[in-house]
């Protein structure tokens, strides 16, 4: 039979679309062959790398997802604690400034309290001085109207009751002049 094969082969016309009946049976063998080499062990070889990749990538991917959502909620607590520290800053300044105009103001009274104080003490000394001024101008002026009365009159006015209410009526009717002159 092989050999009415060949025979028949060697007879007919060769298509040139198929190959001569025992190179197609090497061929058909040699792709078994390696078809199965290819299916045993690199397809599982090439499926576990394949695998591998797949499940890191889905793993960073994952990953990726919850640092995401992590970094969300850090970024939440931030703007938190930002917002936070702006209120309490603001509490701060609002507060210092409450305590800075309180503080001028008690600073205000006290230094007008103080400048009243220190105005009524000069008024109470300067009223001290004219009194002074004005007692010692009375004695001198009444020592001097005296020395002059008595040289006036030839005789001593030393007697100082009498002395003083002369003293005293004449400097009255002088200020009663001035006074009246106003």
């Amino acid at each position: 039979m092989i050999a009415n094969l060949v025979q028949l082969a060697a007879t007919e016309e060769q298509n040139p679309l198929l190959p001569p009946g025992p190179e197609l049976l090497v061929g058909t063998i040699a792709f078994a062959i390696v078809f199965f080499f290819f299916w045993k062990k690199l397809l599982p070889n090439i499926n576990k790398v394949l695998e591998e990749r797949r499940a890191a990538i889905e793993g960073g991917i994952e990953e990726a997802d919850a640092m995401k959502v992590e970094a969300q909620s850090v970024l939440e607590q931030y703007k938190a604690q930002l917002a936070e520290a702006r209120h309490e800053a603001a509490r701060l300044r609002q507060e210092a400034q409450e305590q800075g105009a309180a503080l001028i103001a008690e600073m205000r009274a006290e230094g007008q309290r103080q400048r009243e104080e220190i105005v009524a003490a000069g008024h109470t000394q300067i009223e001290a001085d004219r009194k002074a001024a004005a007692s010692a101008l009375r004695q001198d002026v009444g020592k001097l109207a005296t020395e002059l009365a008595g040289k006036l009159v030839g005789e001593s006015l030393e007697d100082h009751a009498r002395q003083s209410r002369v003293i005293d009526r004449f400097l009255d009717e002088l200020e009663e002049k001035a006074e009246a002159a106003r």
